[in-house]
């Protein structure tokens, strides 16, 4: 019986390459160190796999920066504005792609499907002159094969590529990007015939752009696309992988129509009603790559389970076409276990890190096999035993709190038109208020300071002190800029979600247990393993001592139910909504303290709430009711004259804004910059939003310092499509990525755009 791994993290145990990414970017080490680390990493993954017994071992899932990213370097699909002018696309055009640069902007990015991962969007129109641009593919393939390993080369598949790309600039937005098929497939003939001619046996495309709803034109699609590739791929075993949720019965049908495909994969944990088609209708002859052991969560398989699934499943395609595998890449999951060695026992006990589900993988192929390791699988049904009676997990208190939410819809008592007047008249703000988002630059001397005091070498009055000192900086620096809101910084914690679940009960935390957001950006999410409350305030403390420093309004700092529920690792023993609400009423209690200490602004970001929005849209409806209604819950009991914003980025927004505007936030901040102002054309269309909105005016996520006149650009663009009395001036996200050199021009710049606009708008009345 054969095992399978659709993907492996990329940053390593101990975020390796994150480091030598921002060595490189900084200038501090050669592209040779980074290629030399990004090496090695590759290896132990290889040997891992291979000595753990897997058969089918992937390749090509590592990158420097985004799957999506090496695809469009495959296919020299670069956008003319970073200059490259042909052959093997080095460091300086991909990164240039990815991050931007001193002159151009990066690409966009956004959500992969309803991860908290991102990719790079391919910007793509009918004069792009597509051409085989990158090796790396067939590098890496050859890179494993000289190593004794022989690896399964990983491409995103054409179709998926395509539908995940947006017009360029200056491209018709109804331009058909499938049209481009003919244009990519030559490429991916090049990488076939090297792939071949390198001694590869399979190669894997990934499409899970197939789990979406799909018209009949888009399923045609694969059909062509792979009735191309039939004669170049004869000779190889095709694998067409597909994860994230069920397919549909007619994505089902096209997929197992497909010429010269020797296998299909399936993710059976969050698909599971695709068992229901497999057992009606699976083609004789294909392989199953049955993806039963979670690629996206934490907790430990429930082998007896598992096993029971894949027997039935053995029974209809045989035991030589059966491979067990992950339900998707475990990009999305922590490393490795061994490295917790300060988690609870009990805890850790109801744990599988990405190298723990090899080993599961492996010990479920082998069990079918008839060679069963009886204690591997005996100490997990114990573990699995132990975490349902647990009684860590329940708090009846909790329960009965949630239970009682049910019959009202927490809205707050007055319209936003009537809040809003209530708030400028205590608030006082200028027309185009300027603000942040939250975060400021997180320096080296600051992640000691947290670091140390967590490791108990500083008192907690020395790292009090610290922390003041810290905020006071912040705050100076923000009235030396003239910003109209201010922040505190948040320069207490390392991660939003980390630091709230660190003070909630139901969360554990790991010490390594990282996983990659975007290029070297990496988060630890919180595991919540039971039933959540607050027992104390934990911003109150900060909030009111920044306050304390200044006569400007303050922003109280929270992150709201929906996102830490979607940035944590989420227990699987009861339905997502009922933990969600749970946090809701815990964040409730949190903004009704701030509000008592006096402060007038509550910032409750869900920057993950579109991100959760099912994949499926039957599923959407359900989905954003609890969503929406767990934000609503956290500030229902506020005064009209407490102002409660909402920040939300890098995800398309448009099609859920009327769920938006039923938050009843009184400000939104939004991401809108790098995504070309994409969230404007919802405006534009005549949604009427009367609530205070800021879409982003800069990227932050770019090194790039963007000037005076490009940002008022911008604010007028909003303006020609929004009201001025609601329109709000800011950043597309927080600033914690970003250094100070780059921080303080780029405000200085927005905050004069702002002022500038105000004197033209003044002088026009």
């Amino acid at each position: 019986m054969a095992s399978h791994i659709v993907g492996y993290p990329r940053m390593g145990p101990k975020r390796e390459l994150k480091f030598a990414l921002e060595s490189f970017w900084d200038k501090k080490s050669s592209a040779e160190d980074l290629q030399k680390v990004a090496s090695d990493l590759r290896s132990s993954i290889w040997k891992q796999m291979s000595d753990a017994g897997i058969k089918y071992i992937p390749s090509n899932t590592f990158s420097y920066y985004d799957q999506v990213l090496d695809a469009t370097a495959m296919l020299g699909a670069v956008p003319p504005r970073y200059g490259w002018d042909g052959g093997e696309i080095g460091f300086d055009t991909y990164f240039s792609m990815a991050r931007g640069n001193a002159s151009v902007p990066a690409m966009e990015m956004t959500k992969w499907f309803d991860t908290n991962y991102h990719f790079i969007v391919p910007e793509l129109g009918p004069d792009v002159n597509f051409c085989y641009a990158s090796h790396k593919a067939v590098d890496e393939y050859k890179e494993a094969k000289a190593l004794g390993v022989d690896t399964v080369p990983v491409l995103i598949g054409p179709v998926t590529y395509l539908l995940l790309s947006k017009p360029a600039k200056g491209v018709e937005k109804t331009f058909n990007l499938l049209s481009l098929l003919p244009k990519i497939l030559p490429i991916y003939k090049e990488v076939i015939s090297e792939l071949k001619a390198a001694g590869a046996s399979w190669i894997q495309f990934d499409e899970p752009t197939l789990i979406l709803d799909l018209d009949s034109h888009k399923l045609e699609a694969f059909t062509a696309a792979y009735a191309d590739l039939e004669s170049t791929l004869s000779g190889l075993n095709v694998l067409i992988e597909t994860y994230f949720a069920d397919i549909t019965p007619e994505a089902y049908k096209t997929l197992t129509g497909l010429k010269g495909v020797t296998g299909f994969g399936f993710d059976l944990v969050r698909g599971t009603q695709t068992l229901d088609l497999i057992k009606s209708d699976f083609p004789k002859g294909k392989y199953l790559f049955a993806g039963v052991v979670d690629g996206r969560n934490i907790w430990a398989n429930d082998l007896a389970s598992s096993l029971s699934t894949l027997a039935g499943l053995e029974s209809i395609v045989g035991k030589d076409k059966l491979v067990v595998s992950t339900s998707c890449s475990l990009l999305h999951t922590a490393v490795d276990l061994v490295n917790e060695t300060k988690l609870d026992d009990e805890i850790k006990s109801w744990l599988a890190f990405a190298a723990q589900k090899v080993v599961e993988v492996n010990a479920l192929a082998k069990a079918l096999a008839g060679q069963k390791d009886e204690a591997f699988f005996s100490a997990n049904a114990a573990a699995q035993a132990s975490r349902k009676s647990s009684p860590r997990v329940t708090n009846e208190a909790v329960q009965k709190a949630a239970a009682e939410l049910k019959g009202s819809d927490h809205r707050r008592a007055t319209n936003v038109s009537a809040r809003l007047d209530a708030q400028q008249k205590k608030l006082n703000l200028p027309v185009l208020p300027t603000t942040t988002i939250g975060s400021f630059p997180q320096t080296l001397e600051l992640r000691r300071v947290r670091r140390e005091f967590k490791a108990k070498k500083i008192s907690e009055d020395d790292y009090v002190k610290a922390i003041k000192e810290e905020i006071k900086k912040v705050v100076d620096l923000q009235e030396e800029l003239d910003i109209d809101v201010l922040v505190h910084g948040e320069p207490e914690r390392n991660d939003m979600v980390e630091y709230f679940g660190e003070q909630l009960s139901g969360f554990a935390f790991t010490a390594n247990g990282w996983v990659q957001s975007y290029g070297s950006r990496c988060v630890k999410p919180p595991i919540i393993y039971g039933d959540v409350c607050r027992p104390k305030p934990m911003t109150v403390f900060w909030s009111s001592t920044a306050q304390s420093m200044t006569s400007r309004p303050m922003k109280g700092m929270l992150t709201g139910p929906v996102t830490i529920l979607n940035w944590s690792f989420v227990r699987n023993d009861q339905p997502r909504f009922e933990t969600c609400y749970q946090i809701a009423l815990a964040i409730k209690d949190e903004v009704e303290d701030l509000e008592k200490a006096g402060i007038n602004v509550i910032q409750i970001d869900e920057a993950a709430l579109r991100e959760g929005l099912p994949l499926r849209k039957s599923e959407h409806a359900f989905y954003l009711k609890w969503a929406v209604h767990s934000f609503r819950i956290t500030n229902c009991g506020v005064q009209d004259t407490t102002q409660i914003h909402t920040h939300m980025c890098y995800s398309n927004f448009n099609d859920i804004i009327h769920s938006i505007i039923d938050m009843d936030a009184d400000v939104i901040t939004i991401e809108n910059s790098r995504s070309d102002e994409k969230l404007l054309s919802v405006f534009r269309e005549g949604v009427k939003y009367g609530a205070g909105i800021g879409p982003g005016v800069y990227d932050i996520h770019s090194p790039r310092i963007p000037s005076t006149e490009e940002i008022a650009d911008r604010i007028n663009k909003m303006l020609a499509v929004l009201e001025t009395n609601i329109l709000w001036v800011n950043p597309d996200c927080g600033l914690k990525t970003r250094k100070y050199a780059e921080v303080k021009p780029a405000l200085q710049n927005m905050v004069a755009a702002a002022k500038h606009l105000r004197t033209q708008l003044a002088s026009a009345k």
